[in-house]
């Protein structure tokens, strides 16, 4: 898989962070192999955490799934919802207090304002369609130039807190995977939601708050997740924490070259388990180029 030699850093702390939304996929496997290989090297901690506050496509079927299946294909973390740790709790949905806090950060730090646009709106209104690699379109700063308490807002309970990126500032970071980054906030990507009107903590927003509060120090993700990144470097700077490095891995594709999601059923690790294949033989189908980035190369994000 990767022949250089161990470097001991006991600090080092990785993770893999699913979501219970589906079954894993290969691709999954691929990028979490990455993240434990990279743990492994170091010497360091693998940390599981359960991303399940998605309610609206969380089943709980799916949390014992993930870990057997995990399990099955041959990682081993040393701190998890199934095993603990002086971290915990491991499940994201018993980490709201964390996620509330930092909520409340942000307000009195001024740095969000409330947003009643739905996304028929902001699709319909939106500078710019989001690219095929990102999960949103630029949003047009609709709510943006709305007093800070609209009387909107008051009439319909159901908002976003949405974070107000500096237009115009490039966020850069060193990538373990594909080296220099940068984006143009309010161009390559504009406000963003942090908090959901059905009262939790979006995407962005929990995984900067539980990655620093788990201590992690490098974040092992897909390629799709790169101009995530640089939202979150403005979340860590707003809010005060120690920002992780990033390595971001090649994402896999099916024989039509269509990125697999978890509606790629056949090609879920259950799936191919009940086919039959074993993990050994899974992991020897990825060619050298998965994991041709030099483990050690990356440099802290400036």
């Amino acid at each position: 898989m990767n022949t250089q030699p161990a470097i001991r850093d006991s600090q080092y702390r990785g993770r893999l962070a699913p979501s219970p939304t589906g079954y894993l996929h290969l691709g999954h496997a691929r990028t979490f192999w990455v993240a434990q290989e990279r743990a492994r090297l170091h010497g360091g901690t693998l940390v599981l955490r359960n991303e399940d506050i998605d309610a609206l496509r969380f089943k709980l079927e799916f949390v014992s799934a993930m870990i057997e299946d995990l399990r099955w294909f041959g990682f081993d973390w040393q701190e998890g919802p199934d095993c603990g740790g002086m971290f915990g709790p491991y499940n994201q949905s018993e980490r709201m207090n964390f996620h509330r806090d930092a909520l409340e950060k942000l307000r009195n730090g001024g740095f969000l304002y409330p947003c009643t646009c739905s996304r028929k709106d902001i699709a319909s209104a939106a500078r710019a369609p989001h690219a095929a690699d990102d999960d949103e379109p630029i949003y047009p700063g609709t709510c943006r130039l709305r007093p800070g308490n609209p009387k909107s807002t008051i009439q319909n309970p159901k908002f976003n807190w949405r974070f107000r990126v500096p237009d115009g500032e490039t966020i850069s970071f060193v990538d373990g995977q594909f080296g220099p980054q940068q984006f143009v906030a309010g161009s390559d990507f504009g406000d963003f939601v942090v908090w959901r009107h059905d009262d939790v903590p979006a995407y962005q927003l929990a995984c900067v708050v539980d990655d620093a509060a788990l201590e992690i120090t490098e974040v092992v993700r897909g390629a799709d997740l790169l101009k995530s990144t640089a939202r979150q470097l403005l979340l860590y700077r707003a809010l005060g924490l120690t920002q992780p490095r990033f390595f971001h891995c090649p994402l896999m594709a099916d024989e039509n070259g269509v990125r697999l999601a978890k509606r790629h059923d056949a090609l879920s690790l259950r799936a191919l388990r009940a086919q039959g294949k074993c993990p050994e033989e899974l992991r020897s189908a990825w060619s050298s180029a998965d994991f041709s980035a030099p483990l050690f190369g990356a440099s802290p994000t400036p």
